[in-house]
């Protein structure tokens, strides 16, 4: 079986028995355009990422901004199980910056690749090895854990980066980072590179992969096949530009596809991921994996049919092990099996006409683009179960004339006891023209005043159904409510009243 091969080519990795989490959404994250956490944000985030139990959370650049100092003083007060990094450049000021916020930990870094050194720093490469060294020194003699990050590393020539990381590594580096700045790296180069590297350098190697062309996540895991011992990422894949590896993408299929348990508390990361969408403003996207609203939602009734006899059918994971939930959505893909579950969850009993009419009515709605949410069901269903079995008057055809410059006028036509009569009529509104063309059609039979007019929005947006609820009275002094929910207001304010007038002809006739 081809699930076998894959096993079997999992024996050529040479996946580390210790990997690491290093968590820079406070950093890197914040970097986002448009973002700016404040430090009670901060400290929430970081709280949150202790919980789930990463291994290390990188506060911030302490030499930007006292705020920056200031978030890390108080997230440090918290004694958090994770280590805390700050950034700083190969710079005494920077270092000093990060000593003054109470973290022993710094990730500093220097540009590396040509590019780097000739437009941005204008370095030799012995001045960027000499300031490297000089920094990884100044930063082992404070009693800091150190990680050096060359940065752009995966557009530096292979020879002179491998030159700079054993400098530092010989300086006392205690891990060395290969970010891949600009995201240009693929698997199977992530691998070469990261093997070439593990075999010059003895200290652990950790990524740091950016997600420029979507291949952030798969080359951090080719890294770790490769030997890396930590990956850099941040919550939701947010950072500069395309963004980072995904921590819950890493995590879960590092899980799920590898077998290997980090120790990361899963079960959170789907508030995780949702908080840090409220604070930072950067809405996820329905289909993004793992955490997006659509992860677990299925609307084909072929997908339907299979989750609900067994949700591994259609399911990687079960939505519990991120702290996520299924949903059956519905639409024009909808199947009888799907349908008849989502009211079963509502309690809602209907008979086999009425559900062949919601499930009518749900099929019509999709065909015009709409997904029909639980709302939409629960209000379409009640407004089925609401109409008379025998209905002596039906619409026939409904057309509306509305406008600034001219008087709003409704031609209407109905069935009443099996013969068809048509008429027009002119009101204030749509509306009310239509309610005085089926007053006129109908005064044969029935006379009839509306004594109540309630209309509702289900859901946000233009495309919402409408629900509308309304309360006639007859002559007799009958009372009679009718509902109707459609897309279309006028539509079903008309069905709301032809509904109300139905159950008023069936009180009359008892």
């Amino acid at each position: 079986m081809f699930i076998e091969s894959i096993e079997e080519s999992k024996k050529n990795f040479k996946i580390s028995d210790k990997i690491e989490i290093f968590d820079t959404t406070l950093r890197d994250g914040e970097q986002s355009p448009g973002v700016a956490l404040t430090v009670d944000e901060k400290i929430q985030i970081a709280q949150k990422l202790d919980n789930i139990g990463v291994n290390t959370i990188e506060i911030g650049f302490p030499a930007v901004s006292e705020g920056e100092r200031q978030s890390a003083r108080e997230i440090a007060k918290l004694n958090p199980k994770a280590n805390l990094c700050g950034l700083a450049r190969v710079i005494p000021a920077d270092i000093d910056a990060l000593l003054m916020s109470d973290l022993n930990y710094v990730h500093t870094f220097i540009g590396s690749s040509p590019l780097h050194r000739e437009y941005k720093l204008k370095m030799s490469k012995e001045k960027v090895l000499e300031k490297a060294v000089t920094a990884v020194e100044y930063c082992k003699d404070h009693g800091l854990t150190v990680e050096f990050s060359g940065e752009d590393a995966t557009r530096t020539e292979i020879d002179y980066l491998i030159e700079l990381y054993k400098a530092v590594e010989d300086a006392g580096a205690d891990k060395i980072n290969v970010p891949d700045t600009v995201g240009v790296l693929y698997p199977a180069a992530t691998k070469t590179l990261i093997e070439t590297l593990k075999r010059e350098i003895k200290i652990p190697i950790s990524v740091h992969c950016h997600n420029d062309f979507g291949l952030a996540v798969a080359n951090s895991l080719s890294a770790i096949e490769a030997g890396a011992q930590q990956a850099h990422v941040t919550i939701n894949g947010i950072g500069e530009r395309g963004g980072n590896a995904s921590l819950e993408e890493f995590v879960v299929s590092l899980k799920v596809a590898y077998g290997i348990d980090l120790d990361i508390d899963t079960t959170q990361l789907y508030n995780l991921s949702d908080y840090v969408s409220k604070v930072t403003g950067i809405k996820m996207p329905p289909n993004k994996p793992i955490v997006g609203e659509n992860a677990f939602a299925h609307e084909s009734g072929i997908h339907v049919d299979g989750i609900l006899k067994n949700a591994a059918t259609y399911e990687p994971i079960p939505p519990e092990l991120v702290g996520h939930s299924r949903k059956i959505a519905l639409g024009k893909h909808t199947g009888a099996s799907g349908l008849r579950s989502k009211l079963k969850d509502y309690n809602i009993n209907l008979d086999e006409d009425q559900f062949c009419n919601v499930y009518d009515e749900i099929k019509k709605l999709g065909d015009k683009g709409k997904t029909v949410t639980d709302a939409d069901l629960k209000a379409i269903a009640v407004t089925v179960l609401g109409k008379v079995k025998e209905e002596n008057i039906k619409l026939l055809g409904l057309t509306v004339v509305s406008g600034d410059s001219v008087s709003a006028t409704a031609t209407v036509k109905l069935e009443i006891d099996g013969k068809a009569k048509e008429t027009s009529k002119t009101g204030v509104g749509p509306v009310d023209a239509a309610l005085k063309a089926i007053q006129d059609l109908v005064k044969d039979t029935i006379a009839i005043k509306l004594e109540e007019y309630n209309i509702e929005a289900i859901t946000g947006g233009t495309d919402a159904l409408a629900e509308v609820f309304v309360i006639i009275s007859d002559d007799l002094g009958n009372l009679s409510t009718g509902r109707a929910t459609k897309d279309d207001v006028i539509m079903a304010s008309v069905e709301a009243i032809i509904n109300s007038l139905n159950k008023i002809l069936f009180i009359r006739e008892k």
